[in-house]
């Protein structure tokens, strides 16, 4: 049985979806900033804990 891994360090969700790594989806939260329909949208989050793997999800769903 071939085991996933855990993506540490990874910033690009491409690689992680390719490389067969654990992901936990967050794709709801797309569906919550277009409903929000804010002009500006600030991602607080504290350090290591996914602002730019979520920012590459964004950004590839568009």
């Amino acid at each position: 049985m071939d085991r996933k891994r855990i993506p540490i360090g990874y910033e690009d969700i491409k690689r992680i979806i390719d490389g067969n790594f654990y992901f936990v989806d967050k794709s709801l939260m797309i569906k919550e900033l277009l409903d929000s329909a804010g002009q500006v949208t600030l991602l607080t989050r504290p350090r290591r804990f996914g602002k730019t793997l979520n920012l590459s999800m964004i950004r590839r769903f568009f």
